[in-house]
Formats: C-alpha cells, structure tokens, sequence
C-alpha cells in the first residue's frame, strides 16, 4: 500500500485576497497568504520510523541505563514494573519523543525516513501540542496494548494520515521537501 506516491510534494501557494479592515470603508489592495500543502507520510513509512525511534530506546536502555545501575548495584529487575531501571527507560522514552519533536520536528527515525511532524494550524509546535500528542498519545498508545494498534492504524484510512495522537494535537506527519 504506497499511498505516499499519490500525495503532492510539499509545495507553498500563493493566494491573493481582498482584506476588509473594519471601519474602512474602502478595501485595502490584495495581500498574500501562504497556503500550505504537504505530502502526507503513510502508515507504512510511520511504523519504520516508530520501529527505529524503539530500538534506538532500546539501545540507550541496554547500553546505557541497566549497565549503570547494574554497577550502582540497584534493581533491574524486569518483572517488576516500577523497578528503577524501568522508570528510568521510561523517562528516557518520553523525554526522547517529546524533546526531539520539540525541538527538531522529527525524531532520529523519522530523520532517517525523511519525514517531520507539522501543525495543521500552520503553528510552530508549542510544548502543549507536544505534550498532547507525544505525552498523552503514547502513553494511551505504549502502556494500553491492545488499543495500541487501533491508535496508529489510523494513519492507514484518513485523508491526512493521521494517527489518532495527531487528532488529539492537530499535527501530522508529512515528507520532507
């Protein structure tokens, strides 16, 4: 299914129109206004990217956080779900996804895969959209499994291609120029 091959690349067009400013009687010559279009990423190239985002987790968990505490003698135990290691991958887990997207629009799997999330709003991505759709989106997505699939399966069937962590913040995610 490679409904990203339909999509238009990212292109801005230039609409002109007549603005009214209210107590002016007369209107003011045409400004411009920049519309946006974008190729939608397709759930496809979203789960690569989502797969590479967790072996990347991963790799800092096994390399780096349950080796340490390995040595400072603290748990690792992974049957215990509130174990310090695990706490600590969780943290690494959120603050990976919420700051990459801050702060890059894309996380390291999606650098790869040349894809970046944008507001629909045409809005830079403020802390309370990335909060919405990478902290309360992946936690709804991570810890209820089975809904986990439904959550990004979404992606597949709307016109946007998004995921439901993208309705709740009015994001997407789209291709790179």
């Amino acid at each position: 299914m490679r409904d990203e091959q339909n999509n238009e690349y990212t292109n801005e067009n230039v609409v002109h129109e007549d603005v009214n400013i209210a107590g002016n009687n007369g209107m003011l010559p045409a400004q411009e206004i920049t519309v946006t279009e974008y190729r939608y990423a397709g759930f496809w190239m979203r789960l690569w990217a989502f797969l590479l985002d967790l072996l990347i987790i991963w790799s800092i968990g096994a390399i780096v956080i349950f080796p340490i505490f390995r040595l400072l003698g603290v748990s690792t135990s992974k049957s215990f779900m509130f174990s310090p290691a695990t706490i600590a991958t969780t943290i690494v887990l959120y603050g990976y996804f919420i700051l990459m997207t801050k702060y890059f629009k894309q996380t390291l799997g999606k650098m790869v895969f040349g894809l970046r999330v944008v507001d629909l709003k045409a809005n830079d991505l403020s802390w309370r959209t990335i909060f919405f759709r990478e902290g309360v989106g992946r936690y709804i997505a991570l810890v209820y499994a089975p809904i986990t699939y439904i959550v990004f399966l979404v992606a597949a069937f709307t016109s946007k291609k998004q995921g439901v962590h993208d309705l709740i913040a009015d994001t997407t995610v789209v291709h790179e120029k």
